[in-house]
């Protein structure tokens, strides 16, 4: 699973990179950006959360039937569809109001009609996001992994030849001079990646022997329970992007008041999108991993009632995640600039410094993002949505609060940094307080099982990150043959370290390692 997500982000990766040379970090990346997130803004607004984690225990109990789970699945997969294509018709029809509603500052410009267009090129999406998003639960349930991780790739493929294209055929594309057929080709391109992804999981589902046809009769008592727990899932998005929508309108108009200013290195949301892409790589590849295949076993304890297995299950993959999440973050935090001019190679070395500064206020909180979303899971394996709510308003309020604060008081050069600095703030807030809910079902996890074996691998991190943060441009060689060393004397000093003082998650790896050798 972690190699499938791996090489889906370096293809992602590579997408993004495209993505910045076509459209640049300014205006132009905004409008196709902005109209770009709506699909997953809408998809995770009204379904998205259901479909990746509330249908699981019941796909999971629906799987032991007599059937095995095709009379329900079948039922789920028709009902989902037909609630997926309505609000794809909606949702192109209300475009123009959606680009009113999140970027404000572009009503009355020349911005306004072209993202409109991206948007209504691009709203198809949700409906293949979420048949790829049910068929992947129903394998998952089934034990095939897999197949989940690896569809994306397609996807990105079909991008990076899309964006290749362009990149040929069009020069300089602008606000002012991109043209309606253009804009299709961007737009319906990058739709047709979703459609591979989607479809390329049909045959996987085939294998597992579970037949879905087109079923209508919904009074089915389970299915009823599935929609009522989904509906709680509309809240806990719909106060995740009321959040959001604070971020693309204050990044947004911050790109606006600084181009007023005369200032032209990428503020905006465009930087913010890039430098989250990268801030979430080791999210993606090690956490979604692990809690992809722990929810199934976490919703079979939770009906077995094994609450101790199900502590130790999160406190495993909280320590597992650790050994990865927080080395990445304090890279991130000393080294942001240096890894983003160095990935964004195709645009100035001015705009790619400045997506490493919001690279760095991001930093902090790729560890208690990733401990939030393991302790989402144990909420989930116990169906109890309300609670995940709850803890979502807060964690949001606490962004929200943060993001106008530091908007209001920051030049527009530094507001987009210090919109990503908001979101690690409200991160802290949600790891504690989602751990401390899992208290209610008697899953106690003790502040000391993974704050201090966190401390402990962030002082290994420091002691190797901050000498190679002193020598700085004394490094050899240009940005990436200095990141190479960074990474390379960083990990090894990292690893080294952790053997030295006998962290078990690490020595298990080298135990393994030294057993394959000596089986060859």
């Amino acid at each position: 699973m972690a190699i499938g997500t791996i090489i889906s982000r370096i293809t992602g990766l590579i997408r993004g990179l495209l993505l910045v040379a076509v459209l640049g970090t300014a205006l132009l990346g905004d409008t196709f950006n902005v109209a770009n997130t709506m699909p997953n803004i809408l998809y995770n607004l009204l379904i998205g959360g259901a479909l990746t984690a509330v249908f699981v225990p019941q796909i999971v109990r629906a799987t032991n039937g007599s059937d095995g789970g095709s009379a329900f699945i079948s039922r789920l997969v028709t009902a989902t569809c037909v609630f997926l294509g309505a609000l794809v018709v909606v949702a192109v029809i209300i475009a123009p109001l959606l680009v009113r509603i999140f970027a404000t500052s572009y009503v009355g410009r020349p911005e306004f009609e072209v993202t409109t267009l991206f948007m209504r090129y691009c709203l198809p999406q949700i409906f293949f996001m979420g048949l790829f998003a049910l068929l992947s639960q129903i394998a998952n349930a089934k034990g095939k992994f897999g197949p989940m991780m690896w569809a994306p790739i397609l996807n990105n493929l079909v991008g990076i030849a899309v964006l290749l294209w362009f990149l040929h055929a069009v020069k300089n594309p602008t606000v002012a001079n991109i043209s309606h057929s253009e804009i299709i080709w961007l737009g319906v391109g990058t739709t047709a990646g979703y459609v591979v992804q989607a479809f390329i999981l049909i045959p996987v589902i085939a294998k597992t022997h579970i037949k879905i046809r087109p079923r209508f009769d919904w009074r089915d008592p389970e299915l009823k329970k599935s929609i009522h727990l989904a509906s709680w899932t509309v809240a806990f998005a719909a106060i995740s992007q009321l959040s959001y929508l604070f971020t693309v309108n204050l990044s947004t108009g911050a790109a606006v008041r600084a181009l007023k200013e005369g200032i032209t290195t990428g503020v905006g949301y465009t930087p913010y999108t890039y430098s989250q892409f990268v801030f979430m790589l080791p999210h993606s590849v090690v956490t979604i991993s692990v809690v992809t295949a722990l929810l199934p076993s976490l919703s079979k304890f939770a009906q077995e009632k094994k609450v101790g297995d199900i502590h130790d299950q999160l406190v495993r993959a909280m320590r597992l995640v650790g050994l990865i999440t927080v080395p990445s973050s304090i890279a991130f935090l000393f080294f942001g600039p240096l890894i983003t001019q160095t990935l964004f190679f195709g645009i100035s070395q001015a705009d790619g410094k400045y997506l490493g500064f919001v690279l760095s206020a991001f930093a902090l909180g790729l560890a208690p993002m990733s401990l939030n979303l393991i302790a989402l899971r144990g909420l989930n394996a116990f169906e109890n949505v309300k609670l995940q709510v709850l803890s979502n308003a807060i964690m949001n309020a606490v962004a929200a609060t943060f993001s106008v604060g530091l908007a209001l008081a920051l030049p527009a050069k530094w507001v987009t940094i210090g919109l990503a600095a908001a979101l690690s703030i409200s991160y802290f807030v949600g790891a504690w307080l989602t751990t401390r809910l899992l208290r209610r079902y008697e899953v106690r996890i003790a502040l000391g099982e993974v704050l201090g074996f966190y401390l402990k691998l962030a002082v290994f991190s420091l002691f190797t990150a901050v000498p190679l943060w002193l020598l700085g441009n004394r490094l050899p060689g240009g940005n990436t043959l200095r990141l190479a060393v960074v990474l390379l004397v960083g990990g090894l000093g990292y690893l080294g370290l952790a053997k030295i003082f006998k962290v078990d998650e690490i020595t298990s790896v080298f135990e393994t390692i030294k057993k394959k050798r000596k089986g060859r």
